[in-house]
């Protein structure tokens, strides 16, 4: 079957503003406010959405977005907003991250975790980490940490951690441990308990070939279904014009131990860079789904760039479709699953030359080819934030289609 595109109209949310002719006013539930400034857009993974479930999704997704505008209007950076909104994904146990993270082969928690800062364009990851509640705080750390400069000796700092290391390195930095035992929940303890039962299962039955292929295949297809592919993320711009993101992920249910998905992954979970004379855009990017695809295709880095032409939509769709679906690194895959979200600003036209950058203009993006994506956003002049749950269109088939969203707003006074 051919691979083909299943587009969903962008749509604008009424709550933020329509650019047209480099001009706009500001909506009149909109409060003005000269102190602060900045956007937030958090995701709660691609894969599938229940929508039994809709409502926790979005709430945890208003959460964050929350947590992330508090730490924009107390003036905090970029960085320090988007790994609050990502501290309060990984505590929701309705998220693949932190609390309730799928378990691996062994019964155990392992995350990873990534976040990048655009104006040092430092990054800090732990992969494979078990034992600590809020994985994004070591990886965040580990980014600060780096900034301070070499160590002792002139030793590079380390900007990726694994495992047991990771685990020692983060209690050496005062974050605190939390059992494996505890992070776990009813909900995952039972998908391992019922994952675990298929995979014996399908091992006893050596005797007949054909049987014992069918039910393997049955049991990773349960294994790697779109519902168990919601890792988290978050991008976030401050008043300053600098951007970050981040993303974390309990990884794929019954993985191998010592697995490491895309989320800890450089170029591969989440990227962030400042305007720069080569790049007009500033842009911060977090990806999610089968992280073996996403490595493969270092989407969050090709996102990144694909975005810095003139129509953001129409290159997140091509990049989409020819650098994800249709990668050659990917040609054995019949079903390529993932999804991702882009914020991309720049200084307004119209804006008067300044050094403080008052004035923004933002477009946020989302796009995927699972069943579905839960996506919340927020700039730190509104009252609350709005979420929503894309979907692929009507016939269209998962992994092989893509849906993409999105809107834009204007940040700041453009008469300041």
């Amino acid at each position: 079957m051919d691979k083909i595109i299943q587009e969903a109209e962008v749509r604008l949310p009424s709550t933020f503003l329509r650019i047209s002719g480099g001009s706009a006013d500001t909506p009149k539930d909109q409060p003005r406010d000269r102190k602060t400034m900045g956007f937030v857009l958090v995701h709660a993974g691609a894969g599938y959405h229940s929508e039994s479930k809709a409502k926790e999704y979005k709430h945890v997704c208003k959460k964050a977005c929350q947590r992330a505008v508090e730490k924009l209007n107390a003036g905090a950076p970029a960085v320090e907003a988007v790994t609050a909104a990502l501290v309060e994904l990984e505590d929701s146990p309705f998220t693949n991250a932190g609390m309730g993270s799928n378990l691996n082969l062994s019964g155990e928690i392992e995350c990873d975790a990534s976040i990048m800062d655009g104006k040092s364009l430092q990054y800090g990851a732990v992969g494979a980490l078990s034992d600590i509640k809020n994985p994004v705080l070591v990886a965040s750390r580990l980014l600060s940490e780096a900034l301070k400069g070499k160590l002792s000796a002139g030793r590079v700092p380390p900007c990726f951690l694994v495992g047991r290391g990771a685990y020692h390195w983060a209690l050496s930095h005062g974050i605190p441990s939390c059992p494996s035992d505890k992070m776990a929940t009813k909900f995952s303890l039972s998908a391992y308990k019922r994952n675990r039962r298929k995979i014996e299962l399908a091992e006893k039955v050596e005797s007949d070939y054909v049987q014992a292929k069918k039910r393997r295949q049955s049991s990773e297809n349960q294994e790697n279904g779109s519902g168990s592919l919601d890792t988290v993320g978050a991008v976030v711009v401050d008043q300053e014009g600098n951007v970050a993101a981040a993303v974390s992920s309990g990884g794929l249910a019954m993985k191998h131990p010592g697995r490491v998905g895309q989320a800890a992954h450089y170029g591969c979970g989440c990227w962030a860079e400042n305007a720069c004379n080569l790049n007009p855009y500033s842009t911060a990017v977090s990806t999610s789904g089968c992280g073996e695809h996403l490595i493969r295709t270092m989407l969050a880095r090709e996102c990144s760039a694909s975005v810095q032409s003139e129509d953001a939509h129409q290159s997140l769709l091509d990049t989409m479709q020819n650098k994800f679906i249709s990668s050659p690194f990917l040609a054995s895959e019949d079903c390529v699953l993932g999804g991702v979200i882009v914020l991309r600003c720049c200084r307004c036209a119209d804006a008067p030359p300044s050094t403080d950058l008052r004035a923004l203009l933002v477009e946020f993006l989302w796009s995927h080819t699972t069943e579905s994506m839960c996506v919340g956003y927020m700039s730190a002049q509104d009252g609350k934030a709005k979420t929503h749950i894309s979907r692929l269109p009507p016939g269209a088939v998962a992994g092989q289609s893509l849906a993409i969203e999105g809107g834009v707003c204007r940040l700041g006074n453009p008469t300041d």
